[in-house]
């Protein structure tokens, strides 16, 4: 039998429906549950095939576990290991180069610091920073946000530079990026699932957070020719990143989808938030994935310790022997000898 973990926080109605709707598909051969766990050993045996990860960004314990449980081969959507090393700002610097539109972003050092932290401990640190060097590249409206955040918390919209210093000073130990603030015609939040199937759904991000309010139903919101870009640029972004479920938001701007935030390995999926329509597809479509998942017998992530803990049997070379031929008299030649040397490098027109 196989089991799949769905390790949540408050939300209600996502873990509910995706347990509902795997137990209904599984006939009892696949089961879906709330994960349960409390002292976990060294040696703590592989409970469960798959575990969808909603909460262990925010408690530590829970990430601590699930790479424990990815150690016995426990599929983690998403990956404890690559979740924990990353952060927007790397998202963003990643994806401008793999040639996805991205806002004109800084990452700023931070305001605060530990108390153990002193001036000799910032010896590598420029001062006093340009900000108006920083202000005139990335240019106002900016926005104010954590280099590794979520939830729209510590978000401020930025419209001067003594604005910013006001706002920054108050951000404390929090490290923090200004980002370019695009004046969009449009605004779309698309769900990725398996790094292949998306949802690409107009979004107001003028309405209040989790208010149900953000989702708007729009026919043809989009053109052909955008849509199938948003499309093609989220399914980029979530290979390279290897999200098996992310959102990715785009503020679209004279026909160029900026992509603003797409590190949401957690993305909001509840009833009331994101809408019946929306909330059953991304249910439909996990479902979909963790029955493909499991058909496929998948192999989990490469890890560098993998190979240590399942060393591949090497099979022995064939030992090939040749019997060498006796010439006959008289028919023995000279090997003739080359003097032209090697090229370094093919000629240009070489094939």
């Amino acid at each position: 039998m196989k089991r799949v973990g769905i390790l949540t926080g408050r939300e209600q109605t996502f873990p509910e429906s995706i347990i509902r709707s795997i137990n209904e598909r599984g006939n009892g051969e696949t089961v879906a549950e709330m994960v349960k766990v409390g002292g976990i050993r060294l040696d703590e045996p592989k409970r469960y095939d798959i575990i969808i990860d909603r909460i262990s960004h925010e408690v530590p314990y829970y990430r601590a576990m699930l790479k424990r449980m990815a150690l016995d081969g426990t599929l983690v959507v998403n990956n404890p290991f690559w979740w924990s090393a990353d952060d927007k700002f790397f998202n963003f610097s990643l994806a401008a180069k793999i040639g996805i539109a991205i806002p004109k972003t800084v990452l700023l050092p931070q305001q605060d610091y530990i108390p153990d932290i002193t001036s000799e401990s910032l010896r590598n640190l420029e001062f006093p920073i340009d900000w108006e060097g920083i202000c005139e590249y990335v240019g106002f409206p900016a926005f104010l946000k954590p280099f590794d955040g979520g939830g729209w918390k510590n978000v401020s919209k930025i419209w001067s530079l003594e604005e910013l210093w006001h706002v920054y000073n108050q951000t404390g130990t929090l490290c923090m990026t200004l980002q370019e603030g695009i004046e969009f015609d449009q605004f779309v939040r698309c769900y990725c699932v398996g790094q292949e199937r998306v949802l690409v759904m107009p979004y107001d991000p003028s309405q209040p957070y989790l208010s149900g309010m953000q989702y708007v139903n729009v026919e043809n919101y989009l053109s052909s020719e955008l849509y199938e870009r948003v499309e093609r640029d989220v399914i980029t972004i979530c290979k390279a990143l290897g999200y098996n479920l992310n959102t990715v938001e785009f503020a679209i701007k004279d026909g160029v989808p900026y992509a603003i935030d797409f590190m949401n390995p957690a993305p909001d999926a509840e009833l009331a938030s994101v809408g019946e329509y929306n909330h059953n597809w991304i249910v439909n479509a996990m479902t979909d994935f963790v029955f493909k998942k499991l058909e496929e017998d998948f192999e989990a992530p490469e890890y560098r310790w993998t190979a240590m803990l399942n060393p591949a049997e090497k099979a022995p070379k064939p030992i090939v022997t040749v019997k060498a031929k006796t010439p006959k008299a008289g028919t023995v030649k000279t090997a003739k000898k080359t003097a032209e040397k090697k090229p370094k490098s093919k000629p240009a027109n070489a094939e």
